[in-house]
Parts: structure tokens; C-alpha cells; sequence
């Protein structure tokens, strides 16, 4: 699996998304920003819990 960003850039990522008011839904994130998803599951459990580390 080819991640392209970082655990931070994940949680900076989801944060800025939060920020500007998006819906951070599982479903949501994998359509609108799939590249987003894939690098999440890849350092965390799952997106729930990718959220969580990141503080929201």
C-alpha cells in the first residue's frame, strides 16, 4: 500500500478538514479525499480512532 503522508500530515489533515467545517464521516472522507483515508488506516486502528489522536 503506497501511503503518501504522514501520521502528523493525517492529524493536521483532519483538523483543517474539521476547521473548515466538513463532514469527517467515514464514508465522506473515502470519496472526497481517498488518499486522506488510505494513510489514516494505515498508521491508525481505524478512522475513529485517527480522529480521536487528532484532538477534535
Amino acid at each position: 500500500m503506497d501511503v503518501e503522508m504522514s501520521a502528523e500530515q493525517v492529524m493536521m489533515t483532519i483538523q483543517q478538514l474539521n476547521a473548515a467545517g466538513e463532514n469527517l464521516s467515514k464514508k465522506k472522507i473515502k470519496k472526497t479525499h481517498p488518499q486522506l483515508m488510505r494513510s489514516a488506516l494505515h498508521f491508525f486502528p481505524d478512522w475513529d480512532n485517527a480522529i480521536e489522536r487528532s484532538k477534535l
